[in-house]
């Protein structure tokens, strides 16, 4: 029952932030500079004022922002977002059909990121004091503060272009027709580059973060009275250090995860990834404010959900903190 009522409680709380994201995203996008009609009558290569206002009257654009705001919150409630200016679909479709790629990219980046980097934080911190220590966090210092899209181009142009070890660009190969395990292996190569790219800044946190973690919990008085009673020191690690080490780690990996599906952007540009995060750019720059409103609703929802996920993995993982929904 105290998870039952911790779980209630945060989606109480999930609800109104959503809600308030809502609103707060609606303002923001519609205080941008730029005319959705416009941009359509450009493409359509019409200047009528006629045409213009036409259009406006069509998706609802000539309403007064209360108006337009109360129109799409109950569509929302209805899980109707909207239709898309460009794309011509619903919005809801068309994020549905590229949200799969997304959450494929993000969570083998998340994975990698998490697994290399706890690996590396703990050999650093056991060979704090040796120069192979050092080594690792100034690699790790290195791969945190070059930029994505530096690290993305630099991969392409080494690893596809020069060597041709691995595809460019995409989700699989153009035309191939692969099906079956032929084409999972297929979507596994395309996926190799983006995920290492965008595994590698988190990564480099998670290092960080182990290496200063089980620093401070090897200064404790449980694994200094660990090493009195003459445990082994591979074992004190795993079970003593590690173990407790960790907790700071599955807070902070809680929330990179809900942001690695927001900061994907730039990877999937650079790869031309069929994901939500180069719909979102793309929406950007056609002013589709629909589409854009409804990729922050999404973005929003799963970095709540990760963070409500880590609430309770957290309390599972240590049972000292109360099962309370407060």
């Amino acid at each position: 029952m105290p998870y039952v009522s911790l779980i209630l409680g945060r989606v109480v709380k999930a609800v109104i932030v959503l809600l308030a994201i809502l609103v707060f995203n609606f303002f923001l996008i519609h205080a941008a500079p730029g005319d959705p009609a416009a941009v359509m009558a450009g493409e359509a290569g019409a200047t009528d004022q006629q045409f213009l206002e036409d259009l406006r009257e069509r998706f609802g654009l000539d309403q007064s922002l209360p108006v337009q705001l109360w129109r799409y919150m109950s569509g929302v409630l209805q899980l109707d977002f909207g239709y898309s200016y460009r794309q011509q679909m619903p919005v809801l479709d068309l994020i549905l059909d590229r949200l799969p790629a997304t959450l494929l990219l993000t969570g083998a980046a998340f994975v990698i990121s998490l697994a290399f980097g706890i690996l590396a934080g703990t050999l650093a911190a056991m060979r704090a004091k040796r120069p192979s220590g050092s080594i690792i966090m100034g690699l790790s210092l290195l791969f945190y503060a070059t930029p994505l899209y530096w690290v993305a181009m630099m991969a392409v142009l080494v690893f596809s272009v020069t060597l041709d070890w691995l595809p460019a660009y995409g989700y699989s190969t153009v035309g191939a027709g692969y099906t079956g395990l032929t084409h999972v292996g297929d979507v596994a190569v395309h996926l190799i580059l983006p995920a290492l790219t965008l595994g590698l800044f988190f990564m480099a946190v998670y290092t960080r973060m182990t290496r200063t973690s089980m620093l401070s919990v090897s200064q404790q008085d449980f694994v200094k009275t660990a090493r009195a009673k003459g445990l082994a020191p591979g074992v004190i690690q795993r079970r003593h250090i590690l173990r407790n080490a960790l907790l700071p780690i599955i807070t902070l990996a809680g929330l990179q995860a809900g942001q690695m599906v927001g900061g994907a952007v730039l990877t999937e540009t650079v790869f031309a990834w069929p994901g939500i995060g180069r719909l979102m750019y793309e929406a950007l720059m056609q002013r589709d404010y629909n589409l854009l409103l409804g990729i922050f609703f999404f973005c929003a929802l799963l970095v709540i959900l990760f963070n409500m996920l880590t609430d309770v993995i957290y309390r599972l993982a240590d049972p000292r903190i109360k099962h309370s929904a407060a």
